[in-house]
Parts: C-alpha cells; sequence; structure tokens
C-alpha cells in the first residue's frame, strides 16, 4: 500500500461514514460466509453469525445522534425539491431516531419486544427516504445529461465537462446504495423469499458499502 493510499485510508476512517461502510462490509461479508457454511461447516458459520451480529449492532451504536441530521436539513428551506426534499429528510430521521431505539433493545437495555416494533418503523422511514432520495438524483442525473449536451454542441470546457460527469457518476453511485438499501429495509417491512434470502441481502449490503466507499474516498 502506497503511502498516499494510506494516507486517504487514513482520512476515510477518520469519517463516521467512512468507519460505517468498513463495519458495514464485516457484516454483509460475515453473512454470506455464514449461508455459505451453515450445512458444511455449523461451527464456522457460528462464528461468522456473531461476526454479523456484533457488526451490525455497532454499526447502530456509530449512528447515534445521524437523526439529528434529517432535522437539521427540514429546518432549513427545502430549495427547489420541496416536498421531495422534505419527504427524503423526514424518512431518512425517522430512520436513525428509532434505530436508537431497536439496538437499545437487542442489547438487553429496554424490552426485547421493543425492537421489533422500532425495527418496523425505522425500516419504514428508511424506505420513504431511499424512494425520494432515489426520485431526485434522477432528475439531477437528467438535468445533468441536458447540460452536458448542450455544453457539447456549445463547444463547452473540458473543466465543466467533466464537473458534470462526476457529479453524474457520485449520483448513480448514491442511486445504487439507495436501490441495494432499499431492498434490504423491504425485507423488514414486508419480509418475502426473495428480499430475505442470505444472498440477497449480503450483496446488497456490499453493493451499498462498496457504494459508499466509493463516494466517500478522498479525492
Amino acid at each position: 500500500m502506497s503511502g498516499d493510499t494510506l494516507d486517504k485510508l487514513v482520512v476515510f476512517l477518520a469519517k463516521r461514514d467512512g468507519i460505517d461502510k468498513l463495519v458495514k462490509t464485516y457484516q454483509y461479508v460475515s453473512k454470506l460466509v455464514h449461508w455459505a457454511a451453515e450445512s458444511s461447516h455449523p461451527g464456522f458459520a457460528g462464528r461468522a453469525k456473531n461476526w454479523e451480529t456484533a457488526a451490525g449492532l455497532s454499526r447502530k451504536v456509530f449512528r447515534s445522534g445521524r437523526s439529528l441530521s434529517g432535522l437539521n436539513a427540514l429546518r432549513r428551506s427545502p430549495g427547489e425539491f420541496g416536498a421531495l426534499a422534505v419527504l427524503a429528510n423526514a424518512g431518512e430521521m425517522v430512520y436513525f431516531f428509532f434505530d436508537h431505539f431497536t439496538w437499545l433493545s437487542r442489547v438487553g437495555v429496554l424490552e426485547p419486544w421493543i425492537a421489533r416494533r422500532a425495527s418496523f418503523v425505522s425500516a419504514f422511514g428508511e424506505t420513504v427516504g431511499y424512494v425520494f432520495f432515489i426520485i431526485m438524483d434522477f432528475i439531477m442525473i437528467r438535468r445533468g445529461i441536458k447540460q452536458e449536451r448542450k455544453l457539447l454542441s456549445e463547444g463547452g470546457k473540458e473543466t465543466e465537462l467533466s464537473k458534470i460527469r462526476m457529479d453524474r457518476v457520485m449520483r448513480l453511485m448514491g442511486t445504487a446504495a439507495n436501490l441495494a438499501d432499499l431492498v434490504i429495509a423491504i425485507a423488514d417491512i414486508e419480509p418475502n423469499p426473495f428480499c430475505n434470502h442470505a444472498v440477497t441481502l449480503g450483496i446488497s449490503g456490499l453493493v451499498s458499502a462498496w457504494a459508499g466507499w466509493y463516494r466517500n474516498w478522498p479525492s
């Protein structure tokens, strides 16, 4: 590993989102390992399950206070997106707020029955937030494509074109992460064989984590 890459890794892991994406990678790699080893190596699979559970709970602790980000966004002007931005941020705020009750219940601070209810409300808010964030990103991607075509027809500067293209890549990464996390949230709200399969959850979690790595990696 070069010095420059190591420097970037240190900066990345110093961010709350950076450490979350690392632990999220642990969580969903261990989920896939558990699924693959469950029938042939039950002891090893059990250790992988413990790793998955620990990583999942750790991520919930790291997200303490994240609901304030959504609340702060709601306090400000929603800007050009209006109701879309309000609904997206409100969903995110509900998701992170009730997530606190989920992990407090799972570690034994609160009654065990609270975990399931809080998890459902949290996943519902998460789903609402993801849907509207995805819509806003698609609107911005479409707008960027129109601007790029206009600049190309007018012989625009390469720096302006590069900026539009990089913004599109970042928004596509965000959309990929939100779609993957949407699958995981649906598995909580409306369990079904596809969304709740270990492979579906594992791949979705890793897509979200690695898209997050890309977006948060220092340039």
